[in-house]
C-alpha cells in the first residue's frame, strides 16, 4: 500500500471567473508535473507520493472560485505555480499573502505579475465573501497606516515582475 513520505502543503487561492474544474486540475498537473485528482472519494493512504489532491468550490463575492490543494510539494514556491496557473487558464487569481491582514491578498495575472492588494471580507452563512478591490498602495490612507503591510515581503506599491513559469 503506498504511503506518502515526501513533505507536503497545503495551498489555497481563489480564481476570479468560474473554471469548471476537470480544467482546474489539468492546468494544475501540467504547472507542476504531477497527477492532480479531485479530493472527492480520495483515499490518500492508496494514492502514490507525488499525486495533488484537489477540492474547486463556488462561494459569492469576487474571487468566488476557490482552489484548494492538498499534498501539495513544500519544495515547490506556490506564488511560481498560481502565476503558471493563471497563465493557463488566462484568469487572474488571488493568494493569501504573508501578513495576518485577513484582507490582504496578492493579485496575480494571467501575464505573471504580483502586486498586493487589498479586498472587503465578510463572513456569511455562504461562506467568506470579497468585494472592493483595491491595490495597496502608501498614497491610499488606510493602507498607509496599517502597519502589517509594511511588514510584508511584499510592500505597498510593490509589483513584481513576471514570474518566468515554462
Amino acid at each position: 500500500m503506498p504511503t506518502s513520505t515526501a513533505p507536503t502543503a497545503l495551498w489555497n487561492w481563489s480564481v476570479e471567473a468560474p473554471v469548471a474544474a476537470p480544467d482546474v486540475y489539468r492546468a494544475l498537473a501540467a504547472v507542476l508535473d504531477r497527477p492532480v485528482l479531485p479530493l472527492a472519494g480520495a483515499d490518500p493512504e492508496l494514492l502514490l507520493d507525488d499525486v495533488v489532491l484537489c477540492d474547486v468550490w463556488r462561494r459569492p463575492g469576487l474571487f468566488g472560485m476557490s482552489v484548494d490543494c492538498y499534498r501539495a510539494p513544500a519544495d515547490v514556491g506556490e506564488t511560481g505555480v498560481v502565476a503558471g496557473f493563471a497563465r493557463l487558464i488566462g484568469e487572474r487569481c488571488l493568494l493569501p499573502d504573508d501578513t495576518a491582514d485577513p484582507g490582504r491578498f496578492l493579485l496575480i495575472t494571467p501575464e505573471g505579475v504580483v502586486r498586493p492588494v487589498h479586498l472587503d471580507v465578510a463572513d456569511t452563512d455562504d461562506g467568506e465573501v470579497l468585494s472592493n478591490l483595491r491595490f495597496c498602495t502608501a498614497s491610499d490612507p488606510w493602507c498607509r497606516e496599517w502597519a502589517r503591510c509594511d511588514q510584508s515581503r511584499r510592500a505597498p506599491d510593490s509589483v513584481l515582475p513576471p514570474y518566468v513559469v515554462a
